[in-house]
Parts: structure tokens; sequence; C-alpha cells
């Protein structure tokens, strides 16, 4: 048995948790928000069904995951709304969509707080197990601002289009709600022409550069506590 796992490549196993995990966390806090958010506006679909929960099995879409595991974004099973339950369907709508944005970037500051604090301990001589874990979090808080933005582009079945559709006349509203069950193609054609590469990864590094402050902040604080 000894000799099965002295042969295994461990790096491969603990590059595949690196994405993994992060990813399972920023999809899981991404569309609880949604859930939450909608519950508190009045509609208990999510709740019925079991998706106001932590447990990622009950978010995840394969190659959702897979696309942010390995290209850095990419989406998890959508929280099932129903926007007759709002008092204001187009506005609650929207503001059920940008809880998932804005619930991940909030997530990235938390996770760049904790990087702050982490890194210390990798200067000292247990910086081996702590430069995992400075590094995981640090992956999850990058991982979840480029979720956030991804999720922003105005492309059915993303947020975007949501809050996007939400400024436009009851008319034009509807019907591009029944031009969305299209939306995945067009993503997907989007994604594949890499149309929109340059723009998603530049607004996703101004906000990480943006955060990195926090980080910078913590560990000058560690600093000044330790020192």
């Amino acid at each position: 048995m000894r000799s099965v796992f002295r042969g295994l490549d461990w790096s491969v196993l603990t590059g595949a948790l690196m994405s993994i995990i992060p990813a399972l966390i920023c999809i899981t806090f991404h569309e609880l928000s949604h859930g939450f958010v909608a519950y508190r506006l009045g509609d208990r679909t999510a709740k019925d069904m079991g998706r106001l929960t932590m447990n990622p099995i009950k978010h995840i879409d394969i190659w959702g995951l897979a696309m942010m595991a390995f290209f850095g974004f990419g989406w998890a099973k959508p929280v099932p709304v129903n926007m007759r339950n709002f008092k204001n369907p187009k506005r609650d709508m929207a503001i059920t969509a940008l809880a998932g944005p804005a619930s991940n970037i909030l997530l990235a500051a938390v996770f760049m707080a904790l990087y702050g604090a982490a890194v210390f301990p990798t200067l000292t001589i247990e910086g081996g197990a702590w430069g995992v874990v400075a590094e995981m979090l640090q992956r999850t808080a990058q991982l979840s601002v480029a979720l956030a933005v991804f999720n922003i582009i105005p492309i059915p079945p993303l947020d975007g289009s949501k809050v996007l559709f939400s400024l436009l006349p009851d008319s034009a509203y509807m019907k591009l709600m029944r031009v969305e069950r299209y939306g995945f193609i067009i993503l997907m054609v989007v994604i594949y022409t890499n149309v929109l590469d340059s723009t998603i990864g530049a607004a996703a590094s101004w906000i990480y550069g943006k955060l990195f402050y926090i980080a910078e902040g913590v560990f000058r604080a560690v600093l000044r506590v330790v020192g």
C-alpha cells in the first residue's frame, strides 16, 4: 500500500484541489446570495427547493465548474427564481441578479484580508504549510473577482442580462426574456471567439488590484502587532 502512495504525483492532486476548492467556494456563495436576496424580496422558490444552503453539491454545474477551475471564469447551476412573487418584478429581479456579483466582490475582499494575515507566517520557519494556505486564499479572491466580472456581462443567462433587461420597457423586456433560452449558445460563441477576453481580464485585474490594498493593509497591521 505504501508503495502505491509513494508513486503518486501529489503535486497534481494539490494543483487540482487548489483550483477546485476555490471554485466551489465562489459558486456556492454566489448562488446562495441570489437565493437569499430573492427570499428576502418575497420569493421562496430557492428556499423551498433546498438551494439556500452552503452545500456546494446543490449548486454545481459540471461544465461551469470545470471552466472556473481551468480557465478562471464559469458559472453554477442557476438558483430558481419566480419573479411573479416579487412586489416589483423587474426591479427585484435586477437586485437579485446583482446580489451574485456583489457577493463575490465582498467575498474577494474578505479573502484578501485573510491572505494579508496569512502572508506573515510564510516569512517564518512555518512558511511551507502557510504558503499553501496563503496561495489558496489568494486564488479564491482572484477567482471570485473573475466570477463577478464574468457574470455582469449582459448576455443571458448571466446576471448582467437581467439587470439590463430591467432597464427596458415592458414590451422589450418580455421579448428579450423569450430570447433568453438561446443565451447559452450566444455565450458559448462569445467564449469560443475570445471576443471579451481582454475586457474581462482588464476589469478583473483592475478590481483585484484595488482589493490588494486590503491585503497590504492587513499585512502591515500584523507586522505592527507582532513587531
